[in-house]
């Protein structure tokens, strides 16, 4: 167990330097890992993938927090972008988490591996939307929520991966569009973890310390790394040559999805 939690604390590290410094969601680091970790333990593969989304988006509660007060204290979070898009962030998440926790361990590891690559390939070429227009309206927002809250929920990250892209697009500026997604990964995470825990509150299997699917001991290393290493990364994002270090990330990605695909395979 000790070791466990160890390795557990390694991988909250990473999340939080992640979530802070590339506005990308720790959840691409996060699932993988604990996938492996998983089955290291011995814990039943058709349950590996669930536990690893469920314990992803628990974690980013306490790595969106600890993330969005830092860029908050730069002024970095545009506060009127996250009011009008929470509602539909919680009800997209919400819905997909319990939609995702009936579907089979195979079903989610590929979806998971087709979203790695899409992200690794817009890292790699480095294209960001051109701002083309201004945010939409009220229900325009509540769609985008969804959306966005729903691939969340099935991928297990903070949304930073679409709703940065979103914002860039409606004319919102790089720094405040990763700190305003840094805020939204907080309604992402409370209704992902909701969904995951009431679809597996009855699940067979569950290894111990389970609540619903989230794995509680990986969720306590993981947090309490990524809590601390969350402003560090945000400071980082100020000081360092983010698009590069990006590209470097994409290859990371592409190594890490093609592994899982063969795995499924």
């Amino acid at each position: 167990m000790l070791t466990s939690l160890v390795i557990y604390c390694l991988v909250g590290a990473v999340a939080g330097i992640l979530a802070g410094l590339l506005g990308i969601g720790g959840g691409l680091v996060i699932v993988p890992m604990l996938v492996y970790v998983f089955g290291l333990l011995a814990i039943p593969q058709e349950l590996s993938m669930h536990l690893a989304l469920a314990t992803s988006m628990a974690s980013i509660m306490f790595t969106s927090i600890s993330s969005f007060m830092a860029h908050h204290r730069r002024g970095a979070v545009h506060w009127e972008v996250v009011r009008r898009i929470v509602a539909g962030i919680f009800t997209g998440t919400f819905v997909g988490s319990c939609f995702a926790s009936t579907l089979s361990t195979g079903f989610l590891k590929i979806f998971f591996v087709v979203f790695l690559y899409v992200v690794a390939v817009q890292l790699l070429l480095n294209k960001k939307p051109k701002g083309s227009r201004e945010l939409p309206g009220m229900a325009g927002m509540f769609a985008a929520g969804n959306i966005i809250g729903a691939v969340s929920s099935f991928v297990g990250i903070g949304g930073g991966t679409l709703s940065v892209p979103f914002m860039l697009w409606c004319n919102i500026r790089v720094h405040n569009a990763i700190g305003t997604s840094a805020a939204i990964g907080l309604p992402i995470a409370i209704a992902g973890t909701a969904g995951y825990i009431y679809g597996g509150w009855n699940a067979a299997e569950l290894p111990p310390y389970s609540l619903g699917f989230v794995y509680l001991p990986a969720l306590f290393g993981i947090a309490a790394a990524s809590v601390l290493t969350a402003p560090l990364g945000v400071r980082l994002a100020h000081s360092l040559p983010v698009d590069k270090l990006k590209r470097v990330f994409a290859i990371l990605l592409l190594v890490v999805a093609t592994k899982m695909l063969v795995s499924v395979l």
